[in-house]
């Protein structure tokens, strides 16, 4: 087992990068004890917060850097380069006749009836997209061979064109990946310095727009990736961190800064993806299974479902209209976190998001020159939060500031400051419902049957009333939720997917083809496994396959049945696909051919994780953890209404708060209505209940 992996070995640190604060979470297995620490992002340079603010957390907790033994890192470097178009200068060889598959897409407008809509900017740009003579038929065979000096003489063109990254497509390249690799080859010979990646290696599947951009972004953020993680790696070396550094992917899974360093697209949704992971883990220890997860930062708000124990998982999806096929949990993202900026649009409407204040300025009340109200600003205003610091009493803010700059947007609306305040929580309240519908009813599945989990700084703050909102009656608050996304590193297995794109149908002579499929698949994993230094008793694998009828246009994932694949398989394979189709759809149309699209398999390593300690019931009242009390203006009364404080490092289990409360700590503030109580459970949680 490799160094990272040491069981003998003590601390262990995640950290998650967000637009607003970089969370840091390091535990201790010797003692099983949890510390957190937050700082300020640096945008310019995430790296740059992320070492010095380890170093500040294992300082102010007494570690040494020499104990640490794994370094776990959510990150938005992906991301943020794909929306602020930091990108490499990307160049793309492809199958003479497809030069433009990714620019034409699929001739389909994603707003029907926006006229003023303009398609992103492509990210290998026409005059850098080359072609070469090579064929390969539907089924793998070869139709045109490939020519080497023809090969040759485009890599030429693009070393003139001083491209940094070169993705290569080639059609049903996954079925024949041999003209792919010999270019590659040819690449890394030519232009040593080049990223270059292929499409049988990042998007191994069926349909060649989604696999061409899926493979281009890999390619545009190879060299930012790389570039960051060369500049992390030292910075973390400097304060004495020796373990290379692991990162989240968007499936949820941990891979090596290797693996990512080659596949940047598995980590588009890297941060948000670690939070679905320790909600996870957290659910189960609280017992409870079905969990609608609430993500809310200061840049956006992310939602996910998580059913019977298992977050729901996507194959396709879009990052800043950028088609990404790689799997990753269904993650549904939307602009309204604490630093959102509250307007007036064009009808005299309140509007708030999707533009954020986010680090730097940040809210109006960090005084730091914006000026625009936020969600931040109004619950400062509102008294939900502390109006006077932040994070425990380390960060200083300005109510004043706020105040007025709610007022200006009070005079805009014809408004009293506070009805102004609520109305931008009660806004960006309805902009998450939506958010939540969107991964739930529209999913077939009714969010009155789940549980609330509510994490990020600013989600306990907003959980309350939008469980009321979607009729949800519980919701759970971790711990620490305003680092959960940091914690859930800690909480989470490496994991590795592998994918292989076929068009089979699903009949019993189709047997052979499918268990030989997922045998090539068996020895991909084998290999990774071997690379992670994962030993055998710590590997397991499971199995899925994408179907739909015979000429629909999309597919539904669904479980593969344990053992060797023969009719029984195929027959369970069937209805599995069809209990998904009648949730999804409605119906089923039991006489319709099926065909497979794709079929996949999931490894995952176990390493050692963080446990969530098990704390012993509460000696003394709850009235004990009460620091205080402050007026917090509460629209069921219209006024001002003085609810009691409460330390949440006081409260232990079995203890009752009853609403209206406030519960505050360093990481978050989590506000108990009136009507609800909040008990705390044997891992810490807070359970938000609504009360008969």
């Amino acid at each position: 087992m490799s160094d990272h992996l040491d069981r003998g070995k003590s601390l262990r640190i995640g950290v998650d990068t967000g637009g607003t604060f970089t969370d840091i979470s390091l535990y201790d297995p010797a003692t099983e004890e949890l510390h957190v620490w937050k700082v300020s992002s640096t945008t310019a340079d995430p790296s740059e917060a992320i070492a010095d603010g380890v170093k500040d957390g294992l300082d102010a907790y007494g570690h040494d850097a020499g104990d640490v033994v794994y370094f776990g890192h959510g990150t938005t470097v992906a991301t943020n380069a794909l929306i602020q178009g930091r990108i490499a200068r990307t160049g793309m060889i492809t199958t003479a006749g497809f030069r433009d598959v990714i620019e034409i897409r699929r001739q389909m407008r994603p707003e029907l009836y926006d006229l003023q809509m303009e398609k992103p900017e492509v990210l290998a740009r026409r005059d850098r997209r080359h072609e070469v003579r090579e064929r390969v038929n539907f089924d793998g065979s070869i139709r045109v061979p490939i020519s080497e000096e023809e090969v040759r003489e485009v890599i030429a063109r693009l070393k003139d064109q001083k491209v940094e990254a070169i993705a290569i497509g080639f059609l049903f390249a996954y079925l024949m990946p041999e003209h792919e690799a010999l270019v590659k080859r040819l690449v890394a010979e030519e232009m040593p310095e080049v990223f270059v990646c292929t499409s049988a290696e990042v998007a191994p599947e069926y349909r060649e727009f989604e696999r061409f951009s899926t493979t281009v972004v890999n390619a545009a953020l190879g060299p930012v990736m790389q570039g960051y993680l060369d500049r992390l790696k030292p910075r973390l070396e400097a304060h004495g961190i020796s373990p290379r550094p692991h990162l989240t992917q968007s499936n949820g899974g941990v891979i090596s800064a290797q693996e990512a360093a080659n596949f940047p697209v598995r980590t588009v949704l890297s941060g948000p993806a670690a939070g679905v992971a320790g909600a996870l883990e957290i659910g189960r220890a609280a017992g409870i299974e079905d969990i609608i997860t609430f993500d809310m930062g200061g840049t956006s708000s992310d939602v996910a479902l998580i059913d019977k124990g298992r977050p729901q998982l996507a194959t396709d999806a879009e990052v800043h209209g950028h088609p990404i096929k790689v799997p990753m949990l269904d993650i549904h993202a939307v602009g309204a976190g604490g630093g959102s900026i509250a307007n007036v649009d064009g009808g005299g409407h309140l509007k708030v998001g999707p533009d954020s204040a986010g680090a730097v300025p940040g809210p109006v009340c960090y005084g730091k020159g914006n000026e625009q109200p936020t969600v931040t600003d109004a619950n400062v205003v509102l008294q939900v939060l502390n109006p006077t610091h932040l994070l425990g009493g380390r960060m200083e803010i300005d109510q004043q500031k706020a105040k007025a700059a709610i007022a200006r947007l009070a005079d805009r609306l014809g408004l009293g400051v506070m009805e102004t305040a609520q109305g931008i929580i009660s806004v960006v309240t309805a902009n998450m419902a939506k958010a939540i519908r969107v991964i739930s009813v529209e999913r077939g599945y009714d969010p009155r049957d789940y549980v609330l989990m509510a994490f990020g700084g600013a989600g306990p703050v907003h959980a309350a009333r939008l469980a009321r909102e979607l009729e949800i009656r519980r919701v759970l608050v971790p711990r620490n939720p305003g680092i959960l996304c940091s914690m859930g590193l800690l909480l989470t297995d490496l994991k590795a997917y592998f994918s292989a794109g076929r068009m089979t149908p699903l009949r019993p002579e189709s047997a052979a083809s499918v268990q030989n499929d997922f045998s090539g698949l068996q020895r991909q994993a084998d290999d990774w496994f071997d690379r992670e230094g994962i030993v055998a008793a710590d590997r397991s694998v499971t199995r899925t396959a994408d179907l739909r009828y015979h000429g629909q246009a999309f597919e539904l994932s669904v479980d593969c049945p344990e053992g060797e694949v023969d009719e029984r398989f195929l027959d369970e394979l069937r209805s599995r696909f069809e209990a998904a189709h009648r949730q999804v759809y409605g119906y089923i149309s039991s006489d319709e051919a099926i065909s497979i699209i794709a079929l996949r398999l999931v490894a995952t390593g176990r390493v050692p994780k963080a446990r969530l300690k098990i704390h012993p019931p509460a000696t003394g009242p709850v009235s004990d953890a009460v620091i205080g009390s402050r007026y917090v203006w509460l629209p069921e009364a219209g006024s001002f209404v003085a609810c009691p404080l409460y330390d949440r490092a006081k409260l232990a289990p079995g203890h009752v708060v009853p609403g209206p409360a406030i519960v505050e700590q360093m990481d978050s503030t989590t506000l108990v209505l009136p009507g609800q109580s909040a008990t705390v459970d044997a891992v810490l949680n807070l359970l938000l209940e609504e009360n008969d």
